[in-house]
């Protein structure tokens, strides 16, 4: 079996990062709105949570294409042998 491209392993580092920019851009307008850097803090958690779980849902919503289906059938009939 072949191993997974450099595309596919950086796939969850890209979405931990886009979701980790949008968690600190959100925390520090909430900080800078509010001056209360616990407020902000909580925020920026709450936002990076919410925008990987819309990525991840969003990625999951991405039909496969033609080169995947081959790959997710090959890989089934691994698993059956």
């Amino acid at each position: 079996m072949d191993s997974p491209n450099k595309r596919d392993r950086t796939r969850p580092a890209e979405m931990l990062g886009l979701s980790g920019i949008f968690a600190v851009f959100m925390g520090l307008v909430v900080w800078m709105s509010t001056r209360d850097l616990m407020l902000g803090l909580i925020f920026a958690g709450i936002a990076f949570i919410v925008t990987l779980i819309v990525i991840a849902m969003l990625a999951l919503a991405i039909r496969p294409d033609k080169n995947e289906l081959i790959d997710m059938d090959e890989q089934d009939r691994d698993a059956a042998h």
